[in-house]
């Protein structure tokens, strides 16, 4: 099936079109783009046809493009609903990077018009196609060293850049909107569980940098199973990690959301894997689903639920309590 990359920024440029050149049943089709310069480099780089490459006013001609099947949100989040829900009306599928929108609501809206248009939604959670990573729901889902009483997790960067401030304009939001979304999903798709109770606090370490927007967060998640959650995200200083505290045993990860790399150990040994290209797995995977009728394993419906427990976040951090 064929995939438009809409955006042309750092992550379609180093990782998902490179990515695409391992797939076997997705491949890299059409190009979206603002910047006309970028059209004839990937053009010539990737062999794609003047016909596959459209700008943000003419995307809605795609939908006249055989060649393309899938579209590959890859903008701001704060432009995720609107290419999301303009790749529907023009009969595309959709992949949509992660967070999946600026709140619940947009998400909503997002699901409403691909069912409307009878498209597939998925959501870009790559770790959710990586070996270690499943091993690690099948642990914490099966209770494998019993019920589960305790998860820490956490991922950051130490974010350099002067005028980094400005990402609540694109992302709806700091840390959370950004790193955030990694620990979140580790402790629901450990535990199976949507959080009951949630507290958070928000930070700024560095008030010339971050000026309309958190530099650091930490949320606390209770489940309905009793275990709890101590999370964290920020743009401070660097971090990975995964632990999960069981009554019989742990099991963690270290880096756990890193492109490569990961590494795993249990209460019994070491976690061994294969490694992966997650992202060439997940858009195949998807290609894979739309063909055969196959239910997504990250549909639309796991961007909705991590963006309640967000939009419950951020409530809690200014209020600075719940």
């Amino acid at each position: 099936m064929g995939i438009a990359l809409v955006g042309l920024g750092n992550y379609s440029t180093n990782t998902l079109a490179p990515a695409l050149q391992e797939t076997k049943t997705a491949y890299l089709a059409g190009i979206v783009t603002g910047t006309p310069s970028k059209e004839e480099i990937w053009m010539k780089k990737y062999g794609i046809p003047r016909k596959n490459v459209y700008n943000y006013e003419n995307y809605e001609e795609i939908a006249h493009n055989p060649d393309i099947d899938i579209i590959y949100v890859v903008l701001p989040n704060s432009m995720h609903k609107e290419y999301t829900i303009r790749a529907a009306r023009a009969g595309k599928h959709v992949i949509c990077e992660k967070p999946m929108a600026l709140n619940a609501e947009e998400c909503r809206d997002m699901i409403a018009a691909c069912k409307e248009n009878n498209v597939q939604l998925s959501i870009g959670y790559r770790m959710q196609f990586e070996p270690h990573t499943q091993e690690i729901m099948r642990l914490g889902q099966e209770k494998v060293f019993g019920d589960l009483r305790q998860i820490s997790c956490g991922a950051g960067y130490r974010e350099k850049r002067p005028d980094h401030w400005k990402v609540k304009r694109a992302m709806g939001g700091g840390a959370m909107m950004d790193m955030g979304v990694y620990p979140l999903q580790a402790a629901r798709y450990v535990t199976g569980e949507e959080p009951v109770k949630v507290n958070a606090r928000s930070y700024v370490i560095r008030p010339n940098v971050f000026a309309e927007a958190e530099e650091v967060m930490l949320f606390d998640l209770e489940f309905p199973s009793g275990c709890i959650a101590s999370l964290s995200t920020g743009f401070h200083t660097g971090f990975n990690y995964l632990k999960v505290f069981a009554e019989d045993g742990r099991f963690e990860l270290d880096p756990f959301s890193s492109y490569r790399g990961i590494k795993g150990k249990t209460s019994k040994g070491v976690l061994d894997f294969p490694v992966v290209n997650q992202q060439a797995t997940q858009m195949d995977e998807v290609a894979e689903c739309i063909l055969s009728g196959k239910p997504m394993r990250v549909p639309g419906e796991e961007g909705l639920k991590d963006m309640i427990v967000v939009d419950k976040i951020y409530k809690c951090a200014a209020k600075a309590k719940c």
